[in-house]
């Protein structure tokens, strides 16, 4: 018997704030990146995201540097930090509860983010998702960071095909699933919205709204 699967975006879905553009931030704040240019760059990616403009090839090549230029012992050691002080307080009763909820059903679970696996997968075990599709930052033999991404960035069209090989290596079809649920914010997730039986728009932006509205797409506000 096919499933019922609940895909969760999570930046400004699961939590209020962006995890990709607050760990850029955190490095800034902890001096571990250059502060002028390192902010004025994330800052200008993050609006590029929000407009529905990122070139997403160029911003992980901004991104994943920092990751390649330290041992992923330190790496890790930051990240404890980064959600101690930045993600946990973030995680709000609304939005547990509804990953709760669909998981109280028995429903199949799964993240899916273009924000890179080395921030997200952590966030996502927070959540009590086991399964979390995300952009691969490439490691070499000892598992440390290449600046590199593995495969194809999981945005945009992305999505779809990291989703779509996702349920088929579960033995599963996208078309043929008892009912699929996406939950998202954005207008760059529109083509994976598109494709599930019922999109639903969270704390939507203003052009995903508009589309939501005229589609008589359910919407939702968690924080």
């Amino acid at each position: 018997m096919n499933p019922t699967v609940a895909l969760f975006d999570l930046d400004h879905t699961l939590l209020p704030i962006d995890s990709d553009h607050a760990w850029g931030q955190f490095l800034v704040t902890k001096g571990i990146v250059d502060q002028d240019f390192y902010e004025q760059a994330n800052n200008t990616f993050y609006q590029d995201y929000q407009n529905g403009t990122l070139n997403i090839d160029a911003f992980l090549e901004f991104a994943l540097q920092p990751l390649a230029k330290n041992p992923r012992v330190l790496l890790d050691q930051w990240h404890a930090e980064f959600m101690q002080d930045i993600i946990t307080p973030h995680i709000f009763p609304s939005a547990v509860n509804l990953v709760k909820s669909h998981l109280e059903q028995g429903h199949l679970c799964c993240i899916v983010t273009a924000t890179n696996r080395f921030v997200t997968e952590p966030i996502a075990q927070r959540f009590g998702i086991d399964h979390l599709l995300a952009t691969n930052p490439k490691v070499d033999a000892n598992g440390e960071f290449t600046g590199a991404v593995e495969g194809q960035p999981n945005f945009q069209a992305g999505k779809i095909a990291h989703v779509t090989e996702w349920l088929r290596a579960l033995g599963y079809d996208f078309s043929h699933l008892a009912n699929s649920f996406f939950y998202s914010d954005s207008i760059n997730d529109l083509p994976l919205l598109e494709m599930v039986k019922e999109p639903i728009a969270t704390n939507p932006d203003k052009r995903l709204q508009i589309i939501a509205k005229a589609r008589s797409w359910k919407m939702m506000h968690l924080f």
